[in-house]
């Protein structure tokens, strides 16, 4: 085997092997959402939620919070784990963002969140569309997001105009809970980028159009393996972003749901994963990362 594939596995073990300590830390906790083990139907005959986080990976998911619910929820993504002990697989390079959330209204979401990568400020809403029940088969949410690209400085670009900072993603999100085991979702993306740089992307596609979809299987009481990925039909053959793949394990634990995962998208905003996922599976260049989501 090359040796640049045993070091990228070598890396992942040694990853995995310090996600395990932190998973034994958390499930320690005492279990303040005694909520996330109810598996009961609600009165009107609705079904489990499909989701049981505000995102499956990278991928927004149909769950909304409950009205009066505020939330913070703080992402991680590290260095590529290809540079091995260089930069102690990633975790030298960080990129954190801080997100609040709270719903005013029954089936809508408000957030506001700041992001390091890019220097990066957003706000978003979410909607519930319908809910999957015994007479309707599905869950459907509507997402919309605005993000503002701070790092980019006037003085080296003279021209440059406040809207070209802006992004924008637009979502329909539809999912379905098969069994309590397993739930699926897809997720028709529109996303515009008012500034590219034609370097990276070969040709403008401002406007692109993507199809996300993602899915949730629990192992245990606690625990599921995430996985969604986004496929992007307006980038150009030779740029040099890759369409977003990522994998995780979601644990549900003493007042948090917290996310391991790995993913070839250092970004955690939706115009900046579905658009500008720098990292490559095929050659190891993938970002370990994590959310927790903390209700209050």
């Amino acid at each position: 085997m090359h040796y640049s594939r045993i070091k990228m596995i070598k890396n992942i073990i040694t990853l995995l092997l310090v996600s395990t300590i932190t998973i034994v830390s958390v499930q320690a906790q005492d279990d303040l959402l005694s909520e996330l083990e109810n598996e009961v139907k609600d009165d009107d005959n609705y079904e489990l939620p499909a989701f049981k986080a505000m995102k499956i990976g990278n991928l927004q998911s149909t769950k909304i919070a409950d009205k009066g619910d505020f939330y913070m929820i703080v992402s991680h993504r590290f260095g590529t784990i290809k540079d091995g002990a260089d930069t102690f697989f990633g975790l030298d390079n960080a990129n954190t963002k801080i997100q609040l959330l709270y719903s005013f209204i029954d089936g809508v979401q408000f957030s506001l969140s700041r992001e390091s990568y890019r220097k990066t400020y957003a706000g978003a809403l979410k909607l519930r569309l319908a809910k999957q029940s015994s007479s309707f088969p599905v869950n459907m949410a509507g997402y919309m997001t605005v993000n503002v690209n701070s790092e980019i400085k006037k003085e080296q670009y003279p021209t440059l105009r406040y809207s070209d900072r802006m992004s924008y993603a637009t979502q329909i999100l539809v999912s379905r809970r098969f069994s309590k085991r397993f739930s699926f979702e897809l997720a028709p993306s529109y996303v515009r980028e008012n500034l590219q740089d034609l370097n990276m992307v070969k040709k403008s596609n401002s406007n692109q159009v993507i199809m996300g979809l993602g899915g949730r299987m629990k192992v245990s009481k606690r625990m599921s393996i995430n996985l969604d990925y986004a496929y992007n039909f307006s980038r150009h053959k030779n740029s040099i972003y890759n369409n977003p793949l990522t994998i995780g394990v979601d644990i549900e634990t003493g007042g948090h749901v917290f996310q391991l995962l790995f993913s070839n998208a250092q970004s955690t905003n939706e115009p900046g994963f579905l658009s500008n996922a720098e990292g490559d599976w095929s050659d190891g260049n993938i970002f370990f990362g994590f959310n927790i989501v903390r209700v209050f």
